[in-house]
């Protein structure tokens, strides 16, 4: 994966928001230049995004083609409460995979593991540079 052009910090209030089980859609590039649009699960380290997927999936194939993405993050009960990041996945991983998506279900589910799992799946960790970030109309700090 290619390094950042250049960071761009997430504040405090963006990192609650990615922290909290809020909703977020993942726009990757397709082979023929079109968008392709996913609805995920969403966390941060800090200063990273992190999205948990399945190895084989089409935003999988368009990532490792071209790393540039964006991600939405709403607030479910403030749907002008977001943040919008443009960047790119500098890292994919299965490193702690498994793990964060058990964490994730415990967010977004109130559930101890994912409950849909599927035999054999591999795991991934989409790690997204924010490179440009835009805020909706209510403030996030």
């Amino acid at each position: 994966m290619s390094s950042p052009t250049q960071l761009q910090p997430l504040t405090a209030g963006m990192v609650r928001l990615a922290r909290e089980p809020s909703f977020a859609q993942l726009a990757t590039i397709n082979p023929d230049g079109s968008p392709q649009l996913s609805q995920v699960w969403v966390d941060t380290d800090g200063q990273y995004l992190l999205v948990n997927t399945a190895a084989g999936r089409q935003k999988v194939r368009n990532v490792r083609r071209d790393p540039r993405v964006a991600l939405q993050v709403i607030d479910p009960r403030d749907a002008y409460r977001l943040f919008v990041a443009q960047g790119r996945v500098v890292e994919i991983t299965t490193v702690g995979a498994d793990e964060h998506i058990d964490r994730l279900a415990q967010k977004y589910l109130g559930q101890e593991r994912y409950p849909w799992r599927r035999p054999g799946e591999q795991r991934l960790i989409l790690k997204i540079a924010p490179e440009r970030i835009r805020t909706g109309a209510t403030p996030l700090d």
